[in-house]
Order: C-alpha cells, then structure tokens, then sequence
C-alpha cells in the first residue's frame, strides 16, 4: 500500500482517479447519444407513453424511473439526447460510486484503475446506460446499496443508526425502481445471520429500515392490490413465454460475457478477497448478499444477466484490492500493467457491441470480423442486427407510413379514427410521434396500455398495425388493408407488415378489450 492512502480516506489524487474514469463513461455516452444515427428504443417510447399517464406503478414496472422521465422531459424535452441524458449521468455515477467503494476498502491506484476501469467497461454497463430505462437506475441503487453497507461493517462498535435509516431509504427508493432490490435486501439477511454482524440484529434498526423500504415501496404494492396484482401475472408469463430459453447455464454463460470474460480475473479475486483474505473477511456480509442473489436467479429459473450484473461492481473493488495485494509479491509486479491493459483493450473492442457508435453497416461488418452472432433473450427471430439494435429502428417510419394511412380518410372518418398497435412499441411510436406527424391516439392490449383502456367509443374507425385482412374479420365488418410498413433494419416482425382500416365492430368494444389483453 503507498502512502497515500490512509484507513480508506479519499485523497486529491485518488478523487481525480475516480472523477477521470467516470468522465470518460459520462462523455462517451454523450458522444454517443449526439451522434449515433440509431433511433429511440422500444421501452423508451412506452416509457415516454408511461410518463403521460403518472401513477402509482405498473404492469411492468414500479414508478420511480418514469417519474424521473417525466421531469427530465419538462425540463430537457424529448430528443434522444435529452431522453438519454439522465441515463448516461447514472452510468457515470456507478463508476464513481465503485471508485468510492475501492477507497474504502483501502485500496489504493492499482485497485481503484482495475474496478474503475472493469466496471466503466463492461459491456453491459455501456448497453444499459445507453438507453432509458429502470435497468441502468438499478446499477446506481445497488452500488449504493453495497457502499452504505460497507459503512455499517465498518461503524461497528458505534451508533450507526443514522446509517440505516438511510439504508432504509436507499432500499426503498431503489424497490420503487425495480424490485430486484428485493433480493439484495434478502441476501443482506442471509449476511446478517452467518457473519459477525449478527449482532446488528439485535438492535432495532435493521427493521427499522425495513420498515421504511417497505413504506416508501407501498405505493407499488398498493397499486397491484387495486389492479389484481397485474405484475404478478406479467411475472409469471414473461418467465414461462417470452424467457423461456433462459436458464441457470444461459445466465452464467451471458453473465460472463456481457461482463468482459476478463474482467472474471477481478470479480473471482473480489469473491476470494470477500471470503478467505485475512482482512477481506471483515466484509464478508457482501459477498454473501452476493451470493444471496446469486441464489435467487437460480432458483427463479428463467433469470437474465442483467438481473444480477448489478451485483458486480462491489466485486471489481473487491478484486482491486486483492490484486493490489498480489502485486506486492516477488514476481508478480507485471500485473500491475498487464491486467488494467488487458481489460482495458478488450473492453474498447466491445465498445461498438454494446454502444451505437458504428454506422449500421459498419457495425455489421465489425461484428462480422469478430464473430458474434445476432442474439435475443426472448428467443426472437433476427436479421443482421442483435435484438437491442434493431428495436432502435422504424419507429419513425412506422409512424409515418400509418399517418400517411390516416391523412387519407375523410375529415370525418378522421375524427373517428383510433390507431391500435399490437405491442406496447408500435403504440408507443405513434403517441411519440404524434406531435410531428399527424396522428389520432394510440390504444394497445398489451401492459399498461390495457389500463390505459380503448378511449372514446366513438371512435368507430380503427388504424390497425400489423395483423393480417382476415385476424381482423374477426372482430370487424369491414376490414382493408391501405399500406405496408417496411423498415431497414428493424425487428422482422416489426417490418413488412401491414396497414388495416377497419369498421363496424362486431362486438362491444370492452368485450374486445378483454378477449385482447395480454401481459409479457
């Protein structure tokens, strides 16, 4: 250890450390959001379509995150820059945060370039923080999370109250954003049972903060209580349909990957620092909420990567120190170089897998050269593109072609007219665009837009997007089929698909509304 650390405190020259690489995860998020000649994702025009409707949660998600849209929206309004704005701040926060971290667990330059550098360049860091959405907030809360529990290990012997009435908080600001925070909460118990900090136990406070994440978090609970646990149901259909192909095999295998298969040589010496070093020991409450979650999304089955890489980056601060401690050793001083440049040079090779900085045809070819195969979680059919590239093109054109369906009705028919969009994506793409394209409102079955409802009844004339002529004569009189969306590079069900007019249902429409509605 050099002299300048002293007992975990945070010098000038490890803050510049940290503050350098979380300014380089925040200005390549920049750059990529000013540039990038992809468009807005899928979830981010449903966001955009949840921040309209503000409440108490959702089918898929509780509040937090798009009430956060919706201010960044009243104050930076709705490009891609600004939607992506917030998002690019948290990815920079996390580094900050692991860096932080780093430092109070006494590591020193060595520790704090390999988690700072491990973490800023994982690629799935940089393809969460790419987009907006609840996920990349979860990476924030977790980290912080994992920090106000390190200062709890580290208080021990003192009042440390005031420190989990923040916890309290923290946890349940973060559950307001993605429940996954539940497993966090219930590999700290499992900690607090078989460490020394067992005896946090006996005092109040522990369930004290439980008490107050559990109030904070209330509005959710609430809202699924008045909506016949809609979550619940979405739960369960996402996990036995649409993540069907996932399993403990493709969680570990697409953990690894997604982390930078070297940044495996930091995390496994965070685990072996956490469990077995003299002095990670006394931290070993961490890596059993580790482990905690790690258990969880096993027995879940059907569980993602990106449900437990959030848990990393408390184990790439971990990892620095443990290296820090085996470069002290005879011979074993060239990693010092040799691992930060290793990871640092694969993780830049990733970069274009998991940011949109590449031309599309560019990105083809370079994945071409390195190998990589288009993927999809969901098991879905694919072109060129992975799933998280295509669902950022033909949002705009889809909006368009269907304005250009609806401009050809009579002014009349027009003021009829409602647009029904298969999915969550194509209705949230014409509510989005509506402001530049005319366009009467969207409705969906599917999530929170079936709460949303069918609107005005009187609305008798239906632009529907997708489907097929006779799916329609199912529900309607007169079905006809007015346009055909195409779109370069989008997902294929999301192209060559067609436009519909259809008239003079046969069924009243809330009898269409609940044969039609679906949750995944």
């Amino acid at each position: 250890m050099d002299s300048t650390t002293k007992a975990g405190r945070l010098n000038r020259n490890s803050l510049y450390l940290i503050l350098g690489f979380s300014l380089f995860e925040l200005l390549l998020h920049l750059y990529t959001n000013a540039f990038a000649s992809y468009g807005y994702f899928r979830d981010e025009l449903y966001y955009a379509a949840c921040s309209n409707h503000l409440a108490g949660g959702y089918v898929d998600q509780p509040p937090l995150s798009i009430y956060l849209l919706f201010i960044s929206i009243k104050l930076f309004g709705k490009s891609l820059f600004a939607i992506r704005l917030l998002p690019a701040i948290a990815s920079a926060l996390v580094v900050f945060a692991t860096g932080i971290i780093t430092r109070k667990l006494n590591g020193s330059y060595t520790a704090l370039t390999l988690a700072c550098l491990t973490t800023a360049l994982a690629p799935i860091l940089l393809g969460t923080g790419t987009i907006y959405s609840m996920n990349i907030f979860d990476w924030l809360f977790w980290v912080l999370a994992f920090y106000i529990v390190i200062l709890i290990i580290q208080s021990t012997g003192t009042d440390n109250r005031k420190l989990w009435l923040l916890f309290g908080i923290e946890l349940g600001l973060g559950l307001l954003n993605k429940i996954d925070m539940l497993w966090f909460g219930f590999g700290l118990l499992v900690g607090l049972i078989l460490t020394p900090q067992r005896a946090m136990l006996k005092t109040i406070w522990p369930y004290i903060a439980g008490i107050i994440a559990f109030v904070i978090f209330s509005p959710y609970i609430i809202w699924n209580i008045t909506h016949n646990f809609a979550t619940l149901e979405f739960i369960h259909r996402a996990s036995s349909l649409k993540y069907l192909s996932q399993n403990p095999g493709t969680l570990l295998n697409d953990t690894f990957q997604s982390l930078n298969p070297l940044s495996s040589f930091t995390w496994l010496a965070g685990l072996y620092y956490l469990f077995f070093h003299k002095e990670g020991k006394a931290y070993r409450l961490i890596g059993y909420i580790f482990l905690g979650a790690f258990l969880v999304l096993i027995i879940n089955w059907h569980s993602k990567a990106e449900y437990f890489a959030p848990a990393f980056p408390v184990l790439f601060a971990a990892g620095g120190v443990m290296m820090e401690k085996v470069i002290q050793h005879k011979g074993f001083g060239w990693i010092k170089i040799a691992l930060p440049a290793l990871i640092g040079l694969s993780g830049l090779l990733f970069v274009p897998l998991s940011l949109p900085i590449l031309p599309v045809e560019q990105y083809i070819s370079y994945s071409k050269v390195l190998g990589m195969q288009p993927s999809s979680v969901e098991g879905q059919k694919l072109n060129e593109l992975p799933q998280f590239y295509a669902d950022m093109f033909g949002w705009e054109n889809m909006a368009a072609s269907v304005s250009k369906a609806y401009t050809s009705l009579t002014p009349e028919d027009q003021k009829k007219a409602v647009v029904f969009g298969q999915n969550y994506g194509e209705a949230g793409a014409i509510d989005f665009f509506r402001g530049k394209y005319p366009l009467p409102p969207a409705i969906s079955s599917h999530n929170n837009y079936w709460f949303w409802g069918y609107g005005d009844t009187a609305r008798q004339v239906v632009i529907v997007i997708g489907s097929n002529v006779k799916d329609n004569q199912q529900w309607f009189n007169s079905v006809k089929q007015v346009g055909e969306i195409k779109s370069n590079y989008a997902m294929p069900y999301e192209t060559n698909i067609i436009i519909t007019i259809c008239r003079k249902p046969k069924y009243p429409y809330s009898y269409l509304w609940n044969e039609l509605r679906f949750f995944i």
